[in-house]
């Protein structure tokens, strides 16, 4: 396997070799994400079609309707998928070395980070450099407020609301209001506007 098929797969990968020079397809890639994602930060308020078209490029899989305020910031753009209604907020972070699928109907409140990336408990192991990831999967309709991280490995349900300040730790199921350090349901939703 190589370093970009173990990072992936979830197996550890070495980012020194992942970097090395002699991986240029994985440089070249890199590069471009980041030449976009700098493109992306520097468009102005007007330039939305600008914007949108960026995100077509940078992402593996967008809608149609697709929203998000700049600044974004991303490790990769070509791991990340999202459907129909993405919207997301000022300052979004989603490290994206691992899958990130985000379904229809998706908004993220200011601030909101999504991070796929792990690091080994032993500190030798992560002194060199070595990482692993898990993907995140989030469902439709979804929101998530202001200054959330979702973490690692999670999986987030449909018609779910994160409240604000929340760091999901834990798979949260469908259907429900979650919310706090860490992350717990708090009720279902049985109504429309509480």
């Amino acid at each position: 396997m190589t370093m970009r098929e173990k990072m992936l797969s979830g197996n550890l990968y070495n980012l020194n070799e992942l970097y090395n020079p002699e991986n240029k397809d994985v440089l070249t890639d890199k590069i471009k994400m980041r030449k976009l994602i700098e493109q992306f930060n520097r468009s102005t308020y007007n330039e939305e079609e600008l914007r949108v078209s960026i995100l077509k490029e940078l992402f593996a899989k967008t809608g149609e309707n697709i929203f998000i305020e700049p600044p974004f910031f991303c490790d990769l753009g070509c791991n990340i998928s999202v459907g129909e209604n993405f919207y997301a907020n000022f300052n979004c972070v989603i490290l994206d070395v691992g899958r990130v699928e985000i379904g229809r109907n998706v908004f993220l409140a200011p601030n909101v980070n999504i991070y796929t990336a792990c690091h080994p408990i032993d500190a030798k192991i992560r002194a060199e450099k070595w990482e692993f990831t898990k993907p995140v999967k989030i469902g439709d309709d979804v929101w998530i407020g202001g200054n959330s991280v979702i973490n690692p490995g999670v999986e987030i349900g449909s018609n779910v609301v994160i409240g604000s300040g929340s760091v999901v730790v834990k798979n949260i199921p469908s259907g429900v209001v979650a919310v706090g350090n860490p992350c717990k349901v708090i009720r279902e939703i049985t109504e429309i506007y509480k």
